[in-house]
């Protein structure tokens, strides 16, 4: 069972929810097979952190290269993200920087 409820999907992008009784226990760490742009929708105080980072805010949004370690770390309430799938956006910023 997945620790999450998918609300959206697309070809773009995912809407997300984690419930607030959800244990967290379930929120582990783990890879994405493609590169991410993670969004809060509204506010919260849930967390995420990154491989070898401290755990940091999402309430701005954050990227997350495919393959890179990362977990969600529980707060007060209901979290809601919109994940967008953004390989090809992720790809032309290698090329040109």
């Amino acid at each position: 069972m997945k620790p999450y409820q998918d609300i959206e999907v697309t070809d773009k992008y995912i809407i997300r929810e984690f419930s607030e009784n959800i244990d967290p226990i379930e929120l582990k760490w783990h890879r994405d097979r493609e590169d991410r742009l993670v969004e809060i929708i509204g506010e919260t105080d849930w967390q995420v952190q990154l491989e070898n980072q401290l755990p940091t805010s999402i309430n701005q949004p954050i990227k997350i290269p495919k393959g890179e370690w990362h977990r969600v770390i529980k707060g007060n309430g209901t979290l809601k993200l919109k994940i967008s799938l953004v390989s090809l956006f992720f790809n032309l910023i290698k090329i040109i920087t």
